[in-house]
């Protein structure tokens, strides 16, 4: 985690709904945002900034969130062991394993559950 009292958390979320949600939840938890709408924007600004936390949706568009979260994990980047934990609306048609596999450390489904969100976000970051 880095060393300022907030927590710095990538949301990669193609859903402007979602990602509002996303940031009024999260900014609860003392957590400074930074938004993508697509997988290759992640990983951009991954190169570039550290964070704390990734919440990655899959179903992103350019680059899928399984494939930018295999991309960071096969990086040379200190950063590439970050927490990931995945979004998904169609994650029951997924095996948790594809998740897994993938490299994510957790997933949920949507519509996203505030108490689950609020635990793995604190299990990851604390």
């Amino acid at each position: 985690m880095t060393n300022d009292s907030y927590k710095k958390v990538l949301v990669a979320e193609d859903s402007s709904v979602i990602q509002n949600l996303l940031k009024k939840i999260l900014l609860f938890e003392n957590c400074k945002i930074t938004s993508a709408k697509d997988g290759q924007k992640v990983l951009d600004i991954f190169e570039k900034e550290d964070f704390d936390l990734i919440i990655m949706d899959i179903n992103l568009p350019h680059v899928d969130g399984l494939e930018a979260t295999r991309i960071i994990r096969a990086s040379n980047s200190k950063n590439a062991n970050i927490p990931i934990i995945g979004i998904s609306g169609n994650a029951k048609n997924l095996p948790e394993s594809d998740f897994i596999d993938a490299g994510m450390n957790d997933y949920m489904q949507k519509p996203l559950n505030y108490d689950k969100l609020i635990e793995l976000v604190k299990k990851y970051t604390n």
